[in-house]
């Protein structure tokens, strides 16, 4: 039985579909039986659990010959990341007692940083995990492409789009999340022994003048970046209505200055083979239905 948690979402359904389509049995976590009902239609069993409550876990992860485990995204923590350390102890505790043949868990590019960002909640979960009873696989990919969704509005609408990635011509690791959930199937499906870190990016680095090169490409009309100006960041993320703007805003100081990085560098991190063009073509496929 391979457990995903996630599996609503872009690189848990991935990963679902794979296992499916190889004739595993797969057990979907979701947090409300509704969500779980397009994959009982697929096959799949479901367990309600929610990252935070061990006893749920520890239930959906009993009998698991592999757990995939991920935490919801959270960009404004509060300050000393406490819903990090809540769901590692609930993560490490669940998976302690199910004891599954082995554990592959989502993480991030950065996650060895030692500066406090926005990406140190999953530093706090890796050292809550790194000693299980069971070997323990930390896939570490790199900034998600779909994160440019954010942009295609601007693009589209104004043909400039502002960037909090900086300079411009810099280029940053960037993967999609296709690809992401290709190889943690693969990782689920191995059988070694021992914990590790795999380290992903896309078919190679992109600057963020690029996105605006791809985004020209595929919305044929004219597309430049702008820089947002550093000292501008926290009022607007206040607009938007966050309490604790710093860890992000460290966040994107950790991709720009170059402290956010792959723990191998470019030269031992894999490759996936999705270009950013056709997750913008996606994108905009998406946003306009």
């Amino acid at each position: 039985m391979y457990v995903i948690t996630g599996i609503t979402g872009q690189i848990g359904g991935v990963i679902g579909r794979i296992l499916l389509a190889a004739a595993q049995p797969v057990r979907a976590v979701v947090r409300d039986a509704n969500k779980g009902k397009a994959w009982v239609e697929r096959g799949c069993e479901v367990a309600l659990a929610t990252i935070e409550n061990a006893a749920s876990l520890e239930s959906a992860f009993r009998g698991a010959e592999a757990v995939f485990a991920l935490a919801p995204p959270n960009f404004d923590p509060q300050p000393g990341f406490p819903e990090a350390e809540a769901i590692g102890a609930a993560l490490r505790s669940a998976l302690v007692a199910a004891r599954p043949a082995r554990v592959v868990y989502l993480s991030t590019i950065g996650a060895q940083a030692s500066q406090p960002n926005l990406l140190t909640q999953h530093t706090i979960i890796e050292r809550a995990l790194h000693d299980l009873p069971m070997p323990i696989t930390f896939l570490r990919p790199a900034w998600f492409m779909e994160n440019c969704r954010w942009d295609v509005a601007p693009a589209r609408e104004q043909g400039v789009i502002p960037s909090f990635l900086q300079p411009l011509d810099k280029p940053v690791p960037m993967v999609a999340t296709v690809d992401i959930g290709k190889l943690a199937a693969a990782l689920l499906l191995e059988r070694g022994s021992g914990n590790r870190v795999v380290e992903l990016e896309g078919p190679h680095r992109v600057t963020p003048n690029e996105i605006a090169s791809a985004f020209t490409k595929v919305l044929g009309q004219p597309v430049r970046m702008q820089v947002v100006p550093r000292d501008s960041w926290e009022g607007l993320f206040r607009l938007q209505g966050m309490k604790n703007p710093l860890p992000r805003m460290r966040m994107l100081d950790g991709f720009n200055e170059g402290w956010i990085e792959f723990e191998t560098r470019e030269s031992g991190s894999q490759n996936g083979s999705t270009s950013l063009v056709s997750v913008l073509q996606s994108l905009l496929q998406t946003s306009s239905e």
